[in-house]
């Protein structure tokens, strides 16, 4: 992916986010602190500097170096272990234990946790140890930020202050702020506010996961195994990867500031097979299937996202709130529906030729699309009876 991730509006904020606060807090920090007056005001700039160099740095790593992609056309070494897996039909590879495929970066992610719309990218195995370290510097360094600012802000907006204390009126810096630079450090007052609550809830949210080694795609999948066992004889599913919090804690903050493991191999818990999880996940997408039900289409779709003509006003008015794909239909097309909607369903095409495809074109099988579009495959068998 490399530098062009860059060029996307969720990098482009960060980067106005992080410029803002740090210009705003350089610039009242050197009014109401001058670094250059004592040791104390020096080190509480350094401080500062080193926040957001942080910040920017492990930023920019996450951003560049990515989550780990698993080559293309990947397959176990042990040609047995093929059948506890399962195949990306658009990397034409099957999928390592912990590995996913995105359909934003068009790869399987080792160790994918969620597509972040802030780096453009992918968490995953390889930046998950910077990623974590851009969202504390973040949060720390913000909460530097709004006392900087509150307090310059303050003064300026009180004069009155330095006629109250003449004794030390030689030794407290006279605070002037004219409207543009008011104006922008109430802005960034308010983006460091904010970045602490929500960059903390998501830094919060990250360490859980790295505690309990369960990524959110892995947690969701786990709460399935678990209802799906109620009322059944199996055992209770054990999360194969959770090795205790302070084993977990150190696969991915050590002294080496890099991730454990190849991203591909992972240790699990005693008594747990290897492949436990991918065999979970291939039996629950096995029940998925059998519960799909097959619909077939009599009206083309173009794969639009608001169809205006043919589909009704509704369709357009109550789309999925969701950015998955919407796929485009042929008449004739058979769809397996696995989610409904009052106006929308969710399937996989069924019966192309998948060899003659290029890869965008397979991953263009499965999403959303109109209701109706198609109609049951039961009711054509009805109508011909």
């Amino acid at each position: 992916m490399g530098w062009s991730n860059v060029i996307h509006i969720g990098p482009l904020f960060t980067i106005g986010v992080i410029k803002s606060i740090v210009w705003s807090t350089i610039h009242c920090n050197s009014m109401w602190w001058p670094p250059y007056h004592s040791w104390p005001g020096f080190i509480n700039a350094a401080i500062f500097l080193l926040l957001s160099a942080s910040t920017f740095y492990n930023f920019l790593y996450s951003l560049h170096v990515g989550p780990g992609y698993l080559p293309l056309n990947w397959k176990p070494t042990n040609e047995e272990d093929v059948k506890f897996l399962q195949y990306c039909t658009v990397c034409q590879g099957f999928k390592a234990p912990r590995s996913h495929h995105c359909r934003k970066c068009k790869r399987c992610i080792m160790k994918r946790d969620h597509h972040c719309i802030f780096i453009n990218n992918c968490l995953g195995h390889l930046n998950h140890t910077n990623f974590l370290a851009f969202l504390i510097s973040a949060v720390i360094g913000c909460t530097q930020a709004i006392v900087i600012i509150s307090c310059t802000m303050y003064r300026a907006l009180h004069p009155t202050y330095y006629y109250y204390d003449h004794s030390n009126l030689r030794e407290v810096p006279f605070i002037i702020l004219g409207l543009w630079p008011f104006v922008m450090s109430l802005i960034s007052l308010g983006l460091a506010a904010g970045v602490v609550f929500a960059v903390g809830f998501l830094f919060f949210v990250q360490m859980k996961v790295v505690l309990r080694n369960q990524t959110g795609i892995e947690d969701w999948v786990h709460e399935k195994a678990v209802y799906r066992r109620e009322g059944t004889d199996e055992p209770p599913f054990i999360h194969p990867y959770n090795l205790g919090w302070r084993k977990n804690l150190v696969e991915v903050i050590n002294f080496s500031f890099q991730p454990k493991g190849n991203g591909i191999e992972w240790k699990v818990r005693d008594n747990c097979h290897p492949y436990a999880f991918t065999i979970e996940q291939i039996e629950q997408k096995k029940i998925k299937r059998e519960r799909c039900v097959e619909y077939v289409v009599e009206k083309a779709y173009s794969g639009r996202w608001f169809p205006i003509l043919g589909f009704g006003i509704m369709v357009c008015l109550q789309p999925p709130y969701t950015d998955e794909t919407r796929i485009p239909l042929r008449i004739g097309d058979k769809v397996a529906v696995t989610r409904w909607k009052k106006y929308w369903l969710y399937g996989e095409i069924q019966e192309r030729d998948q060899v003659q495809m290029n890869p965008t074109e397979r991953r263009a099988l499965r999403g959303w699309f109109p209701r109706t579009s198609c109609f049951p495959s039961y009711v054509e068998y009805e109508k011909e009876e």
